[in-house]
């Protein structure tokens, strides 16, 4: 069977992971952590903690094995691990909820947080005994089961630095991480702007050379943005913040000056000169500075928040009205409300208005809400939090409701 991942933006609208019970949930993700995945170790340990229920969970999995009624409809006796593949497509091979994870790993304690321990290659053989299921990683034996699961060649996201596999699929991301960019006030109006062109155009592409005029507090390498566009809660119409829509990337190459003019006239300024090095659409005059930050390095691990939560779509990145999977949704939870990058997130489909017309008299009645789809936050700011939709049923759209799995 062939899980394709693709560069490009899917319009297409996937089936929600299938729901399984809580308790299977927290068992099942646990399963590919049983003896025989003790891949090489990771060089660094990771540096967040693992909780005493993570770690009870894990224990009791790793001695037991998972219950069969928890594994997906049809998982196959063994897969061959392929560049590409990620522990969240793994666990759902394998797994009714695949989102539950991070238990996975319940063998190597010391990783749980960092669980990146499954190498290309690995074949992830399901053994079936007593009603339980457990998983273990082939060593050159004969006779693999027939049904083993070989990816046809695709698109592949890129494999971590120590060659292991990814959580999730990285190059969906990976752009927005400085692309997407939510600021808590209008602080661009007072930022370094592009002030002229070279040659008198208009607008400017990849190596061309930028003005600039305005303080550009010691950095060198800067993004561009166009205007900020309020982010509005969608309950309590408050601005939550300003997203920035993000234009390229500039480098400076050479500082400004004031010349002295001639024959008692006043001095004239020369801006600051720069080079465009990348861009998402055509810089013009006026679009604005903010220095590139420094890359975190960032181990995402799916798991549920701490606390129940409650709330809305705020908006869709870029210019669409209606989202679906593998695009960025923007959401009215931030820092301050507990969110988390790695936080899992349950969508949901707002039940309609309805007539009963089968009683004596005709009767108002109101369908409940459904879940219909999946949101993993992958960066988040004061207010504001920006998610993946993973698998989804219909369209997104702006107001629509989100609470824990």
């Amino acid at each position: 069977m062939s899980h394709r991942v693709s560069h490009r933006v899917s319009p297409r609208l996937t089936r929600p992971l299938p729901q399984g019970l809580r308790t299977a949930a927290l068992h099942g993700l646990a399963l590919l952590t049983l003896a025989g995945m003790a891949a090489p170790a990771l060089s660094q340990p990771s540096r967040l903690p693992i909780t005493p229920e993570w770690r009870g969970t894990a224990e009791r999995v790793a001695q037991a094995g998972v219950p069969l009624e928890d594994l997906a409809p049809n998982a196959p006796d063994s897969h061959t691990v392929q560049p590409g593949d990620t522990l969240w497509g793994i666990s759902g091979l394998f797994l009714k909820s695949a989102w539950r994870w991070p238990e996975l790993w319940g063998m190597n304690l010391q990783q749980i947080r960092n669980p990146h321990l499954i190498y290309p290659g690995q074949v992830l053989v399901l053994e079936k005994i007593d009603g339980r299921a457990t998983l273990r990683v082939a060593n050159g034996e004969i006779g693999l089961p027939t049904n083993t699961v070989k990816l046809s060649p695709r698109v592949r996201s890129s494999l971590l630095d120590n060659g292991a596999i990814a959580a999730i699929p990285v190059h969906l991301i990976g752009p927005f991480l400085n692309e997407a960019v939510v600021f808590d006030n209008n602080v661009l109006d007072s930022a370094p702007r592009v002030v002229s062109a070279q040659e008198g155009r208009v607008m400017m592409g990849r190596g061309d050379t930028a003005y600039v005029r305005g303080d550009l507090a010691g950095a060198r390498d800067f993004r561009l943005f166009r205007q900020l566009v309020p982010l509005t809660d969608p309950v309590t119409r408050e601005v939550l913040g300003y997203e920035g829509r993000y234009v390229g990337t500039a480098e400076f190459v050479r500082a400004g000056e004031t010349q002295l003019a001639s024959a008692g006239g006043s001095g004239a300024l020369v801006p600051d000169t720069f080079r465009i090095t990348s861009t998402r659409m055509e810089v013009v005059v006026g679009d604005r500075l903010s220095p590139v930050p420094m890359q975190e390095l960032v181990a995402y691990v799916p798991r549920a928040p701490s606390a129940p939560v409650d709330g809305r779509i705020v908006g869709i990145y870029g210019d669409g009205l209606r989202a679906g999977q593998n695009q960025i949704v923007s959401i009215n939870k931030g820092r301050r409300d507990g969110m988390e990058r790695g936080h899992v997130l349950a969508l949901w489909r707002a039940g309609k208005a309805t007539t009963d017309t089968t009683g004596a008299r005709r009767e108002a009645l109101q369908l409940p809400d459904e879940k219909h789809g999946t949101l993993f936050v992958f960066r988040t700011f004061e207010r504001v939090s920006y998610a993946l939709i993973l698998g989804v049923q219909e369209p997104v759209r702006a107001g629509d409701r989100f609470t824990q799995p």
